[in-house]
This record gives C-alpha cells, structure tokens and sequence, in this order.
C-alpha cells in the first residue's frame, strides 16, 4: 500500500514529528511504502508533491488542527486521525486502512 500522510498538532513541535516518526516506523514493519509531511511552527517539511498524490492508495491526516493544502488530496480516499492515534495505535491504525482499502476495491 501506498500511503501519503500529513501530521500535525497544535504546537506544530513534538508531537508532529513524533507521529511522522512512528507512522514511517509502523508502514516499514508492515511492508507499506510511505511519505510524511510536516506541518509544524517551522511550516512544512518534507512536502508532498502531486505525483505523490497521484500514486498515492490513501491519503492519511494525521491532525489536531486544519491542514493546509489539502486540495490537492482531491478525488483520494481520505483516513483522517488525530495525532495522538498515530501516536499510540500507528499498526493498528495502517492495519485499519489496509482494510478500508480492500472494501472499497
């Protein structure tokens, strides 16, 4: 599976690249490719491009505030968690949109 995702708390520190951190970390162990933007209180990071998107399964949002730029998920299937989720339940949380994924297929 192909995922996308932007995570981002309120703060736009810790627990932004903390969620970035253990979401790759889980994709890696359960053989999903994976790319992570920041957007954090020093703007974004790691920025998704539109091939990204556009090959891209699933975008996932991984956010306790409004994304910028989320236009361009547009026609995407969209998971969207907060930041504290892809914290403490990254697995379960893949895991959970690997199934999503196969139902809509």
């Amino acid at each position: 599976m192909k995922i996308v995702a932007i995570s981002a708390c309120t703060m736009g520190v810790a627990h932004t690249f903390i969620a970035k951190d253990k979401l790759i970390e889980a994709a890696e162990k359960l053989g999903h490719q994976i790319k992570v933007e920041t957007q954090g209180s020093i703007g974004a990071e790691n920025i998704i491009t539109e091939k990204d998107v556009k090959d891209a399964d699933i975008v996932l949002i991984a956010a306790d505030i409004n994304i910028k730029g989320e236009e361009r998920f547009k026609g995407k299937p969209i998971v969207r968690v907060s930041v504290s989720v892809a914290i403490r339940q990254p697995e379960q949380l893949l895991g959970k949109i690997e199934e999503k994924l196969k139902v809509m297929k």
